[in-house]
């Protein structure tokens, strides 16, 4: 992280999610795209829904980009970790971070009525529980042939993992809270791992309103996801 992104510290607890760093790169590379489509100029402000203990957008997003960042977590002892990294790279003035109290909301109670967005960014839970993450995981030892050992690779706590309804029930929340909030963030977008999702959050997002949606291709190795975007404003 210092080589690359002169990032001086970067500690957090090994149960959670330790993010691949080319993948998170790569998503900040397309959002940077998308915005400067959008002819987005001056500040960029972004919000980083569910930052996590390892604050992995923030800090890349300021490193590479020199954004600012307001990131959320329902995990208060994970926003503990993530603040011990922005004050020891000293970058208080640059990533703000606030607790979302209700775990049944994404952006409502977080978000002020005085906030403006240039975009949001979510990588959401996969799973519906942890029978689910643990049988994926399972699956791929088994492909691996490295026995019946399940250990994550990555690491990875339940709030981080897995969510009631799993990633649909997440992303359809987070579709219908943005629609909400339509005048506060110019694109709201998010990773989505299963391609079967995005053609019911295009019907979706129409009945919402959205008056653009973009679906934007990620590869990585042999992981293959995606970005949709959206927005309700008039472009």
């Amino acid at each position: 992280m210092f080589a690359h992104y002169n990032i001086k510290f970067w500690e957090f607890p090994d149960n959670n999610l330790c993010p691949p760093v080319p993948g998170r790169v790569d998503y900040l590379h397309h959002l940077a795209d998308l915005l400067d489509q959008s002819h987005a100029h001056g500040s960029i402000d972004i919000l980083d829904i569910g930052t996590g203990a390892s604050c992995i957008y923030p800090m890349l997003g300021k490193a590479v980009y020199h954004w600012s960042f307001v990131g959320t977590d329902i995990d208060k002892k994970a926003l503990q970790y993530a603040q011990n990294i922005i004050s020891k790279n000293e970058l208080d003035n640059a990533i703000e971070l606030r607790h979302q109290m209700n775990s049944a909301n994404i952006l409502k109670g977080v978000l002020n009525e005085s906030d403006t967005f240039s975009a949001a960014i979510c990588n959401p839970p996969f799973y519906k529980s942890e029978t689910e993450a643990m049988g994926a995981t399972m699956r791929k030892l088994k492909g691996l042939n490295m026995g019946d050992t399940v250990v994550r690779n990555f690491s990875g706590t339940h709030n981080e993992l897995w969510y009631k309804g799993g990633e649909k029930a997440f992303v359809h929340n987070y579709l219908y809270e943005s629609s909400l909030y339509k005048n506060q963030c110019h694109w709201f977008t998010t990773l989505v791992s299963k391609k079967d999702l995005v053609k019911g959050m295009q019907v979706s997002l129409k009945k919402l309103g959205a008056t653009e949606v973009k679906v934007i291709n990620m590869g990585q190795g042999n992981k293959i996801s995606r970005i949709v975007a959206w927005t309700f404003l008039d472009i």
